[in-house]
């Protein structure tokens, strides 16, 4: 395959999973700024923006909901943005469009010209899951017409690496502060995880099983070791290595050393600290990232978050 057209198929699997975390994660803390007059609206604004690596608006005492949906769902130059990612996926698109089914072509290229330049406030919510329905609308596409080669394993080792990284900074902003960060059954919520949850613990979320859930259960897709272990598998099959000792691919090694580090690492220690351990899978996967455009995509420059926590 070449190295174009592989590069992407990576990042339109990116871009539709980064639009898809993106509208969840704002779809649950602008409603709670809503829901709970107690939160401090500047804090909890800045605080959401950093947790996604954008910019800090200049020239703003005060940050509010309206900013936050400004440049995090329709700034068209922000590439942290759900429009930018819209935007980019289709570029992506029409860049291999020899590979790319036309049914995808089509609905990305739908979504990209209905995206809205303005929301209006009483549609916010409205808005988030016409977003999710898009980017379901998409992969299952890819998944039920492409042929399990090494397109569909491009595009599924990026989704794959961009949903642990969504999930991570959805799990970060848990954190936030004491006063502004969403419960777990919150959470659960907004990846589709709560109905999930029940089945499996037969219980009211807590602290310690929601966490072991979204970050460590093997058989839920939005978990964060599913994730890993899926990247982990395109990894093998696009690049199979049968080394003697140790890993010579760079990519396999960063995942494979987060994903033991999160597995037999005490649950309740992750839960102290929470942000440091999400930060650093935000980390390998930008690691990651880099270590497979430079295997595979030598010639172009990495599109990367704005502001990336490093």
């Amino acid at each position: 395959m070449l190295s174009r057209i592989a590069e992407s198929l990576f990042w339109i699997g990116r871009y539709i999973e980064r639009s898809d975390g993106t509208a969840r994660i704002l779809d649950v803390h602008l409603q709670l700024l809503l829901e709970d007059p107690w939160i401090d609206e500047d804090t909890a604004c800045r605080s959401l923006l950093s947790v996604m690596g954008s910019a800090q608006p200049e020239g703003l005492e005060h940050v509010r909901r309206e900013d936050v949906l400004q440049r995090l769902a329709i700034d068209r130059m922000n590439p942290a943005s759900i429009s930018y990612a819209l935007t980019a996926a289709r570029e992506n698109a029409r860049r291999a469009r020899e590979i790319v089914s036309t049914e995808l072509w089509e609905t990305l290229n739908t979504s990209n010209s209905r995206m809205p330049r303005r929301l209006q406030t009483e549609k916010v919510s409205e808005f988030f899951g016409w977003v999710r329905e898009r980017a379901a609308l998409a992969v299952g596409i890819v998944d039920s017409s492409t042929s399990r080669d090494e397109a569909w394993q491009f595009f599924t080792l990026g989704r794959s690496i961009e949903r642990a990284d969504m999930t991570a900074r959805l799990l970060a902003t848990r954190s936030l502060t004491e006063a502004s960060g969403p419960s777990w059954t919150t959470i659960l919520r907004s990846c589709g995880a709560y109905e999930p949850y029940l089945r499996t613990y037969r219980g009211m979320p807590s602290a310690h099983n929601a966490a072991e859930f979204l970050l460590l259960d093997r058989l839920f897709p939005r978990s964060i070791i599913y994730s890993i272990q899926r990247a982990e598998e395109c990894m093998s099959l696009i690049d199979p290595r049968a080394d003697r000792v140790g890993h010579s691919n760079t990519v396999l090694r960063a995942l494979g050393q987060i994903r033991n580090d999160l597995e037999y690492s005490p649950i309740s220690d992750v839960l102290s600290e929470l942000p440091h351990h999400m930060k650093r899978v935000q980390k390998v996967t930008r690691e990651a990232s880099e270590a497979i455009r430079q295997r595979f995509f030598p010639t172009q420059a990495e599109p990367s978050w704005i502001g990336e926590i490093s």
